[in-house]
């Protein structure tokens, strides 16, 4: 199966997500929206691997996996405290969030070329110079 129905998916969570925490902000601390997306995340995540045992599927974990894994849990942590000041300080939503979402494109990516050695091609480059372009637009509208 393809993985763009899954990144499609995965965009509109995203775009929800930045919405949600928008709606939220300067309604509640900083550190009580982290605990309960904390809270979220951890009782979907027990709730899953339950699930999976409940079905027969293996869990198993290898010590780098382990490691990456609770990079995630931190550094997406990071991500949603960052939207929450952020959009607290008063940022419109149609700048700030597709102004980070590109950053972190444009970041990303050029982690794919430098450790995992991802082809460079024009159409890479049109792109990352088209993103870095929108960047500058979005924010100096």
């Amino acid at each position: 199966m393809s993985w763009l129905p899954y990144a499609a998916i995965t965009a509109v969570t995203l775009a929800a997500a930045d919405a949600l925490v928008k709606l939220a902000s300067g309604k509640l601390s900083n550190s009580v929206a982290m605990l309960l997306y904390g809270s979220c995340t951890f009782l979907i995540g027990l709730s899953w691997v339950l699930w999976q045992r409940t079905q027969g599927v293996p869990q198993y974990a290898q010590p780098a996996g382990i490691l990456a894994a609770l990079g995630v849990g931190i550094v997406f942590s990071f991500v949603t405290l960052g939207l929450y000041a952020t959009f607290g300080a008063g940022a419109p939503i149609s700048l700030a969030s597709p102004a980070i979402r590109l950053g972190g494109l444009v970041l990303v990516s050029l982690v794919g070329l430098t450790l995992w050695h991802e082809p460079l091609t024009w159409r890479y480059v049109t792109g990352m110079l088209l993103a870095c372009g929108g960047i500058y637009l979005i924010i100096t509208r």
